[in-house]
């Protein structure tokens, strides 16, 4: 049995539904203004930028899970992008067909965020 690591990434409507056109198996290849694909090691974190960012920006903001090979995941250091909590793994454009064959499992969605459900 393979050891995994769960990770989170917020993300917003079209991500997601090129996300679901590959079976909920793959993250899209990066737009060429992207040259790094990032996924987040909580859940709160997640949260915070599906709703403050995502909602916003495309009225709506979702927070997948999904589990990836640990063995894999020890090339790419974590990052700290602020506080001790948010915390990231970049993956470089080029390499994300290799992340994501090593997703153990589907992408799925924890959580959702809609602009008609902020007040």
């Amino acid at each position: 049995m393979t050891a995994t690591t769960a990770l989170y990434r917020p993300t917003g409507p079209e991500e997601l539904a090129l996300v679901e056109a590959s079976g909920w198996t793959a993250w899209p290849p990066r737009l060429p203004e992207q040259p790094i694909f990032y996924a987040v090691l909580n859940e709160d974190y997640a949260v915070r930028i599906a709703r403050d960012w995502n909602v916003p920006a495309s009225g709506s903001g979702y927070v997948t899970r999904f589990e990836v090979d640990s063995e894999f995941l020890a090339r790419y250091p974590v990052r700290q992008a602020g506080g001790r909590t948010i915390l990231e793994l970049w993956v470089p454009a080029e390499e994300l067909a290799e992340f994501n064959a090593h997703i153990v499992g589907r992408i799925e969605v924890v959580r959702a965020f809609h602009a008609a459900d902020t007040p």
